[in-house]
């Protein structure tokens, strides 16, 4: 993936942070992406639509919401919203939202907070962003777009001290056309003997998924963007919350910008 990246500064509720805009040929499309926060209002509704279309119509997600056909909760109006586009249509397909400390203050406390009993990192909650609402286009969900998404995230993250993200990474319910929670049990499993954290940092979930009544032993592999974190040095805080709304089972996960492979870092910061 070719980069190019321009600077400017913008102001997004109260955080001065740096905007790259990303120019990057995919490699499955001759098309260009750009990424940038939103400034303004119909920014954020074109991210919600997004967000509506892949949580409510590819995983069933029933979602409240006061604009029909958009994703839209109350951690909305304090978040940065990071999108991509795709140039030649000007489409959003991409979106991450963010959830600064000062922010978290403001609304009080992060999306994560309703799942899990986070308690073990306060120390860290100076320091830390809440990633949230992740989701690509199903037709630009390659690693161009990941890619680009995580390169603004981690330029978002010098640029105001922040060095600690966490969020909930879901896992589908639905396995072979049947609702059950043995596909992210099975994860769960996996992952708790290969990437589990310190017992210092572990939370609790407020409405566990009942792993041990559920079918653990399954072969399956983690969600590509559970993988993709899992690379960049994430850890997984605790056993899985069930969200009945969105349809999926929930990982609580950590990662420190410390963390990052070498090889990473010099990708996103040049170090």
């Amino acid at each position: 993936m070719n980069t190019q990246t321009e600077q400017n500064t913008i102001e997004c509720n109260n955080v001065i942070a740096s905007s790259p805009n990303f120019a990057a040929v995919t490699k499955r499309s001759t098309a260009t992406i750009e990424v940038s926060w939103a400034r303004h209002q119909d920014e954020v509704r074109a991210a919600q639509k997004l967000r509506y279309e892949v949580f409510a119509g590819e995983m069933g997600a029933r979602l409240a919401t006061p604009i029909a056909g958009h994703d839209i909760d109350l951690f909305d109006n304090y978040c940065e919203h990071l999108l991509v586009r795709d140039q030649s249509t000007e489409q959003v397909i991409g979106t991450y939202r963010v959830l600064t400390p000062a922010q978290a203050k403001r609304v009080g406390g992060f999306y994560s907070d309703t799942e899990f009993d986070l308690t073990r990192l306060r120390s860290l909650r100076e320091r830390m962003v809440e990633l949230g609402r992740s989701c690509v286009h199903p037709a630009h969900r390659h690693g161009g777009v990941i890619m680009a998404l995580w390169g603004a995230l981690a330029e978002f993250m010098l640029r105001n001290q922040l060095d600690t993200m966490i969020g909930c990474a879901s896992i589908p319910m639905l396995h072979n056309g049947v609702v059950s929670g043995d596909v992210a049990a099975s994860i769960w499993r996996q992952l708790q003997a290969t990437h589990l954290a310190s017992i210092d940092c572990h939370v609790r979930p407020r409405l566990p998924l009942p792993v041990e009544r559920l079918d653990s032993s399954l072969d399956v592999e983690p969600p590509a963007l559970i993988k993709g974190y899992l690379r960049l040095g994430a850890k997984v805080l605790g056993a899985p919350a069930w969200d009945p709304d969105f349809n999926t089972a929930d990982l609580p996960m950590l990662m420190r910008i410390s963390d990052l492979p070498s090889r990473y870092r010099k990708h996103f910061l040049g170090a």
